[in-house]
């Protein structure tokens, strides 16, 4: 093997057709100039050929390959007759294979008139599709969590403890804060009120009954569906974009077994922990705006005490689980369905947390109508 670094130098560029000549080992271990310096000189003064000579080459593997590849693509793009010459044993073979087939480029989007947004018709198209594509997603993820329950499922168990972690403690800071001030809202909603009657001890009453049900496990899931849900889908979507899901379906793995259920399962299982958290800082918050309405600590407990029951704790759980699955389909889903460019996966995480806080607002009403019917 030759230590002569490679090299290259271009010639006869004032005759319309330029040769690249290129010299040494071309291979890794070496730095080779970048292919951005030829490229400037050839912008300048465009030729109406470039031919790769490669008589002075002593040694090759990937890096000749790459650079090759680099100057095949660039005169491809400037319009550019790319040819060479003297070449080592295979490198013309290699490159055929790698250009066979061009690069996938994307569409362009054909602007849609705005009026056509507002055509029931085309609306009621885009809801029946996104509603059939979310019941096939749903079937999928059941037919995957049967498969788990049965111990068939390529599910493993360090994926499942890692986006615990993800999920949960490096969840606190952000649900400390707007659980606090949530609660201390909600106590100083209920004041106003409530000072006009004398009642103002009853504001215990409505932070604990008004958290447990409702606020505590809403606002965590709005948290989550911004942080967790989104995180979720530019993660799948990047590995859509790189192909990496492909890869794991070519291998015969389930991507919903292998990337969905891990990220579902925690969290469904951190999200209720987290809204007991939560519910705990909302009480303290709308304690610290009792406290400033001349009710004591112990009367703020003692009357807190009086409206707290299992019942109460437990619709908040309900609710938490049921979000907690919502927002990992939405997330999920948007980040499998995602494209393949950096801009779908943007897409893919805006998408996931809109659809979530829908699911969130619909789910929070269809619940609540069902245990006031049952008198919960």
């Amino acid at each position: 093997m030759s230590s002569s670094p490679p090299g290259y130098e271009l010639l006869g560029e004032s005759q319309g057709e330029s040769l690249l000549a290129l010299s040494g080992a071309w291979a890794q271990g070496h730095n080779p100039e970048p292919f951005k310096t030829i490229a400037s000189r050839l912008i300048s003064n465009p030729p109406h050929a470039l031919t790769i000579d490669g008589t002075k080459i002593t040694h090759w593997d990937s890096l000749l390959m790459a650079f090759l590849l680099q100057c095949h693509d660039f005169c491809r793009t400037q319009g550019i007759a790319f040819d060479t010459r003297q070449l080592p044993q295979g490198t013309v073979e290699l490159l055929d294979v790698a250009t066979a087939v061009k690069a996938h480029e994307e569409p362009e989007e054909t602007p849609t008139p705005w009026l056509s947004t507002l055509d029931p018709a085309n609306l009621l198209r885009k809801a029946s599709s996104g509603t059939r594509d979310s019941l096939a997603f749903i079937g999928e993820v059941t037919i995957a969590m049967g498969r788990l329950v049965t111990g068939r499922a390529n599910t493993r168990l360090r994926d499942f403890a890692a986006f615990c972690y993800q999920t949960g403690p490096n969840a606190f800071g952000i649900i400390s804060l707007t659980s606090i001030l949530v609660g201390m809202i909600l106590a100083y909603l209920g004041a106003v009120q409530l000072r006009q009657f004398g009642a103002e001890i009853y504001v215990a009453d409505l932070v604990v009954i008004g958290t447990l049900r409702e606020m505590g496990v809403l606002m965590t899931a709005v948290v989550m569906a911004g942080r967790t849900g989104a995180a979720y889908a530019a993660q799948l979507g990047t590995m859509q974009t790189n192909e990496e899901i492909d890869a794991i379906s070519t291998m015969g793995i389930s991507p919903i077994e292998f990337l969905v259920l891990p990220r579902m399962l925690a969290l469904i299982i951190i999200m209720p922990l987290l809204t007991v958290y939560a519910d705990l800082l909302g009480i303290v918050g709308g304690g610290i705006v009792a406290g400033g309405m001349g009710i004591s600590p112990p009367q703020y407990i003692a009357q807190g005490m009086a409206a707290l029951s299992i019942t109460q704790i437990a619709v908040g759980l309900i609710k938490a689980v049921v979000f907690a699955a919502l927002i990992a389909i939405a997330g999920c889903r948007a980040g499998i369905n995602s494209g393949r460019s950096s801009a779908a996966v943007g897409q893919a995480a805006t998408t996931a947390v809109v659809t979530s806080v829908v699911y969130l607002i619909v789910a929070d009403a269809a619940i609540n109508i069902v245990f006031q019917q049952l008198g919960i």
